[in-house]
């Protein structure tokens, strides 16, 4: 992936480009006129209203917005939607109110919501050109972030606590000091995030790039973890270390 890809400023920045189009760069993810109009009057209408009658209507609505919708989806009110035709839902996916839904990226495949998933309220899920992905009953807790200019894939039966940090890439080169680091040439990465089936991450937990939590593992409240957990693991700690095993 290349620095400018990664970049949001230079994406949606350039003397040649109008005001809407740097929107429609930064939001919309479409040249077509058409496709805008439609995203601002379901947006205007529909995001805010609420109750049942609100969740009625966003199912009804939403779907002509996005890259593949299921039965049975249910979305929130106030839900952001970015780039929002690389965003795919299964089956019965619930996305509570105020959640960030953000594919942006050139030449990313973006959101993948799987049957069953679940994000709570106030989370975000963020790619800056890369993809993210939730299997089968994933559930997300309120107030999380998972970001992704990598892969992140989180896998089925995945319970994710309240206020966890989940990022996959973001880690620069620091070799230069003669230029910002937000500005160093080159972006490395360490393959995403991966956590595999039957996982439960516990509140305020960072997963950073490179993690592998496999299957059947927890990771304790509060720990950062940033290399591989063996399945059926309970780790925990700043760096995260191996507590002790599920398995007798």
């Amino acid at each position: 992936m290349s620095n400018k890809d990664f970049k949001i400023q230079n994406s949606i920045s350039g003397q040649k480009k109008s005001k809407l189009q740097r929107y429609m760069d930064l939001v919309i993810g479409s040249t077509k006129l058409s496709y805008l109009i439609k995203y601002e009057l379901i947006v205007l209408f529909f995001s805010r209203i609420p109750g049942a009658l609100g969740v009625f209507l966003r199912g009804k609505f939403y779907p002509m917005l996005l890259g593949k919708v299921g039965k049975g989806a249910v979305f929130g009110a106030n839900i952001v939607l970015r780039h929002p035709q690389k965003i795919k839902l299964g089956n019965n996916v619930i996305i509570d109110d105020n959640v960030l839904l953000d594919a942006k990226g050139s030449d990313n495949e973006g959101i993948v919501l799987d049957d069953e998933v679940f994000i709570g309220r106030n989370s975000i899920l963020s790619c800056k050109g890369g993809n993210i992905t939730l299997k089968e009953r994933a559930n997300v807790g309120f107030n999380c972030e998972i970001f992704s200019s990598n892969n992140v894939i989180i896998g089925k039966d995945n319970l994710i606590a309240a206020y966890s940090y989940i990022v996959g890439g973001g880690n620069y080169k620091l070799e230069r000091t003669d230029i910002p680091i937000n500005q160093q040439p080159d972006f490395e990465g360490k393959g995403g995030v991966l956590t595999e089936e039957d996982v439960w991450i516990a509140a305020h937990v960072v997963l950073l790039d490179g993690s592998k939590v496999r299957k059947g593992s927890v990771i304790a409240a509060g720990a950062v973890v940033s290399g591989e957990v063996p399945q059926y693991s309970i780790a925990g700690g700043v760096p995260a270390k191996i507590l002790k095993t599920r398995l007798h």
